[in-house]
């Protein structure tokens, strides 16, 4: 069995991704455009093992063919969960420069730090975000930090038909949706279906400008509620579990989702100027349940078993393989060749990777934690020396520097992984490489002189 699941990991993609390119025949050094349309897609939750091409039973044929037909980012790495990402994104750093370890409300940029969303706009990008935003509370919201259009809520979840948060707090009111940071009523209608047609209306308004659209889906996070259209597809597995199956629906409503958006690519005639990016912001959940939360609606519906990361080891929240290295890709018509990019790569890249396409030639002006990476994913070249990469949550700090990776835990323990041969994080080499850990000890403690103090 896990034979099976190695090569439904590993080798069959590789085979998938050789016959795209020898069927469409791809020029391997392509006239890039200077300013592509780009369209990043970050789902919240979508665990290692919840897509088709990973091997999955959940069916997603739209991102299959995306993934397949496009670069596969086998070591795709995020933040444990949804700030922290979301903020490494926005700003190419690691969220604990900002003092953000875990999600928050509040000022969570410090207003007018650059992003990716205004450094595109200074550049003559149209920047719009349909979805989660989860980095900052009002006022801090989307067109504080260079987005000129934004739809979507502002908060970390919400009941996907009330579009309310699951609680009102000091920071947060129970209602969350919003367009153009003002709020605004659209109850009735289920989350996916709105960020989707948000998206198809940026995609087909004319204007001169390329578009960064940022596509923040809510799907698969918790609660879930899916129409039956979406249910049925599940029908027969009778070996999964009912939440599961649950899970899995909201998985094939953001895939159909996912095809309206590319349909609407290619009706618009955008299809092949488009970059698209698509990455999960953490790991797979394992269970959700409560009594009190969404005003109690779903005390009777506890979700038992939600996201699938095997064969990584942990769930979203842990700094293991499960909880920060997500299912990822980059397609782009005729400009990228299918196949698979085996080198990690960090969500706070993306800013400078994507700057490249601004046509402006000089680097992002702030110090940034991401690279461009931008030639391993287009020409597959291996990094002269390998990035390091660092992560910081509450009570655990954490880095990779070549195959190697050490958890520091803040009680003093330490786990040391080599990865190249135990992705799986199955045997704990510290007590026969003391040397390596006190070498990663002395990184983390670099890394750490950047950090905020704030802890957030």
């Amino acid at each position: 069995m896990i034979f099976l699941k190695f090569l439904f990991f590993h080798i069959f993609p590789m085979l998938v991704a050789s016959l795209f390119a020898s069927e469409r025949g791809f020029d391997k050094k392509p006239n890039l455009p200077v300013k592509p349309n780009i369209l990043f897609i970050l789902p919240d939750d979508l665990g290692w093992a919840d897509v088709g091409y990973h091997g999955s039973e959940i069916k997603t044929p739209n991102i299959d063919r995306l993934a397949r037909s496009g670069k596969i980012l086998s070591q795709h790495y995020v933040m444990p969960t949804c700030t922290p990402t979301r903020v490494s994104l926005m700003t190419g750093k690691y969220p604990s420069r900002y003092g953000v370890l875990a999600p928050a409300y509040g000022e969570v940029i410090d207003l007018g730090d650059p992003t990716i969303a205004s450094l595109l706009a200074e550049n003559g990008y149209y920047t719009a975000i349909a979805g989660k935003w989860h980095m900052g509370s009002p006022p801090y919201t989307p067109l504080k930090y260079g987005f000129q259009s934004s739809y979507g809520y502002f908060d970390g979840q919400i009941d996907p038909y009330t579009h309310e948060y699951k609680t009102e707090t000091e920071q947060t009111e129970r209602r969350s949706w919003h367009r153009n940071d003002e709020y605004l009523e659209e109850g009735g209608s289920h989350v996916t279906d709105l960020i989707t047609a948000e998206a198809i209306r940026i995609i087909e308004e004319e204007r001169d400008q390329p578009f960064f659209l940022y596509v923040a889906h809510h799907v698969p996070h918790y609660p879930l509620s899916e129409p039956e259209k979406y249910h049925s597809i599940y029908k027969d597995e009778l070996m999964m579990h009912h939440s599961r199956r649950l899970f899995a629906a909201s998985v094939s409503h953001l895939d159909e989702s996912i095809g309206q958006i590319i349909a609407a690519l290619e009706r618009t005639g955008k299809r092949k100027n488009t970059l698209i990016v698509f990455v999960s912001d953490n790991g797979g959940q394992q269970s959700w349940q409560s009594e009190t939360e969404y005003e109690g609606r779903y005390a009777d519906k506890p979700h038992v078993v939600l996201g699938n990361n095997y064969p990584l080891r942990g769930w979203k929240g842990s700094l293991h393989e499960g909880g920060i290295r997500v299912p990822g890709f980059v397609n782009w018509p005729g400009h990228l060749e299918p196949g698979i990019v085996d080198h990690p790569i960090h969500i706070s890249d993306w800013l400078p990777t994507l700057y490249r396409f601004t046509g402006n030639g000089n680097k992002p002006g702030t110090k940034l934690d991401g690279v461009d990476v931008w030639p391993q994913i287009s020409a597959n070249q291996t990094p002269e020396k390998p990035k390091a990469m660092y992560w910081k949550i509450r009570n655990t700090q954490a880095v990779r520097k070549g195959d190697w990776k050490l958890l520091l835990h803040s009680n003093g323990d330490a786990e040391l992984y080599h990865l190249k041969p135990d992705f799986r994080e199955t045997r704990n080499l510290k007590e026969r490489h003391p040397e390596k850990v006190e070498e990663l000890v002395a990184l983390i403690e670099q890394f750490q002189a950047g950090d905020r103090l704030a802890e957030r």
